[in-house]
């Protein structure tokens, strides 16, 4: 079997790579500008214009700076925000853009949607958390915008289907069998908070929730 090896690096590329001039920052800029001003020759001192360019130089970074400190204070300041509101929706019901269901056994849940437009038929159909389908039911003569079906917990045997996560998927067609745009909506009541990066996410039994993705919050019932 052949093997290939990485070429070492040789030691006039490391000493180029090592050579860099460092990056001079604004109390280097003023200590070199100093300097320069106590070692001019008094015959010839510098000239005001290149002065005047290099304090506008100095000014100019200087700006920078203070540009990227109040950026970092705001990053930090929106960071807490953002925390302060992720954490305050603990136990508040949270409805989001998802097609997931946490079915508490011998209990209904809601299926909820939003139809582009009118609907003459809507096919609601449930699947298990591996992808198996457990169940399908129609409804007739659905107005568009925000809906909600109920979905017994049964399975299509109408057995009591397991307690767990589910999956609903909605189909709807018009008076003319022309398909209906349909958008699924995720509900839960959020159990804990989650930080990733820095970043707040919102845990609802196995789901984890962008707070950014978060549309409607409401007080449990």
């Amino acid at each position: 079997m052949q093997t290939s090896e990485l070429n070492p690096v040789s030691t006039e590329s490391a000493e180029r790579s090592t050579s860099k001039a460092p990056v001079l920052g604004k109390d280097d800029f003023l200590h070199l500008l100093i300097t320069q001003l106590q070692n001019q020759d008094p015959l010839n001192p510098t000239d005001h214009t290149e002065f005047t360019a290099q304090l506008a130089q100095f000014s100019s970074l200087e700006q920078l700076n203070n540009v990227n400190d109040n950026l970092e204070e705001l990053q930090n300041y929106q960071a807490s925000t953002n925390n302060s509101q992720a954490v305050s929706l603990l136990g508040k019901e949270i409805t989001t853009n998802g097609n997931f269901l946490q079915l508490v056994e011998g209990e209904s849940i809601d299926c909820d949607f939003s139809l582009a437009r009118d609907a003459a038929e809507v096919v609601v159909s449930i699947y298990d958390n591996t992808g198996k389908f457990v169940k399908e039911f129609t409804e007739k003569n659905r107005p568009a915008g925000r809906q909600t079906l109920d979905w017994d917990g049964t399975d299509k045997d109408g057995h009591p289907a397991k307690a767990g996560n589910y999956t609903f998927k909605i189909q709807a067609v018009d008076a003319n069998d022309q398909k209906v745009k349909v958008t699924t909506f995720f509900t839960g009541t959020i159990d804990k908070v989650t930080f990733e990066n820095n970043t707040p996410f919102l845990i609802s039994g196995d789901q984890k929730i962008a707070l950014g993705d978060v549309f409607q919050v409401a007080a449990p019932d």
